[in-house]
C-alpha cells in the first residue's frame, strides 16, 4: 500500500487537478446542454468507465507498450477525435430531435446509447494512459510490492473523485439549459451550442497532441 503521506498528496493533487477542467468536462457539459442533466450524468459515468479500461491497462504494465507505440498512439488519438466530431455534428443535424416530446422524453436518445458513445470517447482517448503512466508510479510503495495494485488503487480514487467533479459540471450545465430553455427555439439554440462544443473539442484533441 501507498504511505499515508503520499497517499493524502495524492488525493490533494487529484482534487487540484480535477478542479481544472479538461476534456471530460467539456464534453459532459456539452451533452448535457444537448441533452439534459440526465444525459449529462449518464455521459460522465460511460467516460468513467472507458478512462477506468486505462487505468486497468497502466497498472498491469500495458499502458506503456501503447502509449510508447506512435503508430497505436495516433490511431486511436485520431479516431477518438474524429468520433468526438461525429457525435457533435450529429447533435447538430438533429437538435430538434434533442428536445423532449410532449411526454418529456428526448426522441433519439437512450441510455445505453448515451453510455454507450460516451464510454467510446473515454476509451478513445490515449492522453489518460500517458496521463496516469507519469503520475501512478510517483505514489506508490515501491517497497511495499503489488505494484500493480497499488496503481489500480490510486486511479480508482482518482476516478471517483473525478466523477464526482465531472458531475458537478454536467449538473450545472443542466439546470442551467433548464433555465435557459423556456421556449423551442431557445433551447434549438442551446443544444447546437452543446454540439458545437463537442466538435470544438475533437478538433482541439486532433491538432493539440499534449504528449
Amino acid at each position: 500500500m501507498p504511505t499515508w503521506e503520499a497517499f493524502v498528496t495524492f488525493i490533494i493533487a487529484s482534487i487540484v487537478l480535477i478542479a481544472i477542467p479538461g476534456p471530460s468536462v467539456m464534453f459532459s457539459v456539452g451533452r448535457s446542454l444537448a441533452l439534459g442533466k440526465k444525459f449529462g450524468v449518464l455521459t460522465v459515468l460511460g467516460n468513467a468507465m472507458g478512462t477506468f479500461v486505462w487505468i486497468v491497462l497502466v497498472a498491469v504494465g500495458l499502458g506503456t507498450i501503447i502509449a510508447s507505440s506512435e503508430i497505436a498512439y495516433q490511431v486511436i488519438r485520431y479516431g477518438g477525435a474524429a468520433y468526438l466530431i461525429y457525435l457533435g455534428i450529429m447533435t447538430i443535424v438533429h437538435r430538434h430531435d434533442k428536445t423532449p416530446d410532449l411526454g418529456g422524453s428526448l426522441k433519439t436518445q437512450s441510455v445505453g446509447k448515451t453510455l454507450r458513445e460516451a464510454f467510446i470517447v473515454g476509451v478513445s482517448n490515449p492522453k489518460t494512459a500517458v496521463f496516469f503512466l507519469a503520475v501512478l508510479p510517483q505514489f506508490v510503495n515501491y517497497s511495499a510490492g503489488n505494484l500493480w495494485f497499488q496503481m489500480l488503487l490510486l486511479g480508482l480514487i482518482f476516478e471517483i473523485l473525478g466523477i464526482m467533479g465531472d458531475m458537478t459540471y454536467a449538473l450545472a450545465a443542466g439546470y442551467a439549459r433548464d433555465w435557459l430553455a423556456k421556449n423551442p427555439r431557445r433551447l434549438t439554440v442551446i443544444v447546437t451550442t452543446g454540439g458545437a462544443i463537442i466538435i470544438a473539442l475533437g478538433l482541439f484533441l486532433a491538432l493539440v497532441d499534449g504528449r
